[in-house]
């Protein structure tokens, strides 16, 4: 096998595709990305696969020969991140054609500009298949939609491994909208997005899936760096089992079994209190008592004064000392003081897409709901905390 490509190509896609190799793997293999030069079509892929999450991206390079090989993935990554711009080639003499994959002592030779490393390598033969679905129809998902759902929601998965429904995101895809919902218990994340790219001539059941966070993170990272807003992405889905694809990219994950949540019936139908607020501004005032909070139980108080039309944040602690914030708001309804875990309450202030916000609530121990004024339909629900005088 013998290539040339350029170490920005080679440093990008080793970084997306490294993050599919396991910290701890059960097999030697696995802690390899599987290199295959195609000389066909000048092409080189690489993959990663902990057997939940596997990813595959291709790009353009010079392929002299073709091969397949595979590679340690922290050594190779750490090599390439660090070498300088410009063209490497990378050889492996030992290995004459594509199926000559097996051997002892594999070395590959990678040439920069600057100098020459070796690497030890191992035969692909052991190297586990990316699996594929037995479903073989595509849903077609646009990109943007994708990116919008998954920056909207992701925040609030749970990282509790014992609840693992709640650490992945659950994707219901109609026939011209995509639901995105995630909720940890405590705060509950929902995105309904357009769904342009189905055929209208389709016809398409209701699909319901639930996908690990640690996956979908990794889509939207490589979503947001190869693909075009307006370009489909095919998801193929069956049970166990869910794969994404375009252009040379792809990614496949393991679905999250259980029953997810009836979150649509946490959210209130009706709301005796309403306020309009200026997003960035909230987000400020909340970082700067966040200092005072952070050094206790994480806990601001939201006071309402609808006579003077202004919200005043508020943190008291005893030992430490207090801290206080105003702004104006519109506001409708009744005074009232409210109480909210101050981190729960900025990641989703600053997951909605807009200048400015809707807060609508009851009472100091009701579900409260913030949403964009304007754009996305997002609905950001969070559990306020019990005051204690």
């Amino acid at each position: 096998m013998k290539l040339v490509c350029s170490q920005s190509d080679l440093n990008t896609h080793l970084s997306l595709t490294s993050r599919a190799v396991p910290s701890r793997p059960t097999h030697p293999i696995l802690a390899n990305v599987l290199l295959q030069a195609d000389a066909a079509n000048s092409q080189v892929s690489l993959t990663a696969f902990d057997l939940s999450l596997g990813i595959r991206t291709t790009f353009n390079a010079e392929v002299l020969q073709g091969g397949t090989i595979t590679l340690p993935a922290k050594l190779l990554n750490d090599i390439v991140s660090r070498l300088p711009e410009g063209e490497i080639t990378l050889d492996d003499e030992t290995l004459e054609t594509e199926d000559q994959s097996v051997g002892e002592g594999l070395t590959l030779t990678l040439t920069p500009k600057s100098g020459r490393y070796e690497v030890r390598a191992m035969g692909a033969e052991e190297f586990p298949e990316l699996p594929v679905t037995e479903n073989d129809k595509a849903i077609h998902l646009p990109a943007s939609a994708l990116i919008e759902g998954l920056g909207g929601s992701l925040f609030a998965t749970s990282a509790d491994e014992t609840k693992q429904v709640l650490t992945g995101v659950h994707l219901t895809v109609k026939q011209d909208t995509l639901e995105f919902a995630a909720t940890d218990g405590h705060r509950l994340a929902v995105v309904e997005t357009t769904n342009e790219n189905l055929n209208d001539d389709e016809e398409l059941d209701s699909v319901q899936v639930t996908l690990p966070n640690k996956a979908l993170r990794e889509l939207e990272r490589m979503l947001a760096h190869s693909s075009k807003e307006d370009e489909p992405v095919a998801m193929y889905f069956d049970e166990g089992q869910v794969v994404f694809e375009w252009q040379n990219q792809r990614l496949t994950s393991r679905t999250l079994e259980g029953q997810y949540p009836a979150y649509r019936q946490l959210i209130p139908n009706g709301f005796e209190r309403e306020l309009t607020l200026d997003r960035k501004q909230l987000i400020s005032a909340l970082e700067r008592i966040a200092v005072l909070a952070d050094q206790k139980n994480n806990i601001a108080k939201l006071s309402i004064d609808s006579e003077s039309q202004e919200i005043t944040l508020s943190v008291e602690t005893q030992e430490i000392g207090s801290g206080m914030e105003s702004m104006s708001a519109q506001i409708k309804g009744d005074d009232i003081d409210i109480a909210f875990n101050i981190k729960y309450l900025m990641e989703g202030l600053k997951a909605l897409p807009s200048a400015e916000i809707q807060m609508q609530l009851n009472n100091n121990l009701a579900p409260v709901i913030f949403s964009p004024v304007g754009g996305v339909k997002m609905t950001y629900l969070a559990m306020p905390v019990q005051l204690r005088n």
